[in-house]
């Protein structure tokens, strides 16, 4: 599995992951976003690519939505906030 982000502008990228069947993906994170998440620990970047390992862990490429905002995941995945905070305490260490 690889994934690929490209910066489309300062708040949309595409994320394109090669599985089996590739998918490509359009996310949105605004500074806000960023902020609430990680507190600003981390790049947005980062925290689309460890977004990214989340989802894989729970679910297929091919279920992702093709399009959405970050904050759409926690509606999805209860935990993911904890996990991005975790995370970004790790990454801090």
């Amino acid at each position: 599995m690889s994934l690929s982000i490209k910066k489309l502008s300062d708040d949309v990228f595409t994320v394109t992951v090669a599985e089996t069947l590739t998918t490509t993906h359009t996310v949105t994170i605004t500074d806000q976003s960023l902020n609430d998440l990680t507190d600003n620990n981390v790049t947005k970047t980062q925290l689309l690519d460890f977004s990214f390992k989340f989802l894989l862990e729970r679910e297929p490429n091919t279920s992702i939505l093709s399009s959405f905002d970050i904050n759409v995941i926690s509606k999805y995945f209860s935990d993911y906030r904890d996990k991005v905070r975790r995370w970004c305490d790790e990454s801090q260490n």
